[in-house]
């Protein structure tokens, strides 16, 4: 499962976090960095989900904290939010199609399971 719009109220993750806290089941943080990999068993499945910073304006004050925002923009004043989100989108939905998942952080976190 794919989320954008962080953890706010109302947002997909957010639901999904409740339910799971209602009906007792663990939501386990896998990766800490963005995007953040999270996992859950259900009915003796194993689901894992990303969550990506959402592409709305307003998560440019989140995008602006970032430690490797800010590493990325002083090495490059013209590094953008925007540039932020497609290297953050490509990790996630690029190398899902590419040949070689291997390599890829986000694939090895996954394990495989897509």
């Amino acid at each position: 499962m794919i989320f954008t719009g962080g953890y706010c109220k109302n947002s997909p993750e957010y639901f999904l976090r409740k339910v799971l806290k209602e009906q007792n089941l663990k939501f386990e943080l896998l990766d800490q960095n963005i995007p953040k990999i999270h996992k859950f068993k259900y009915l003796n499945k194993e689901y894992k989900t990303i969550s990506l910073t959402s592409p709305s304006n307003a998560a440019n004050r989140s995008i602006g904290a970032n430690s490797y925002y800010k590493e990325q923009k002083s090495k490059n004043k013209n590094y953008t939010t925007f540039d932020f989100r497609v290297e953050q989108y490509e990790k996630v939905f690029l190398s899902y199609n590419s040949g070689n998942k291997s390599s890829n952080p986000i694939n090895k976190q996954l394990n495989g399971h897509y």
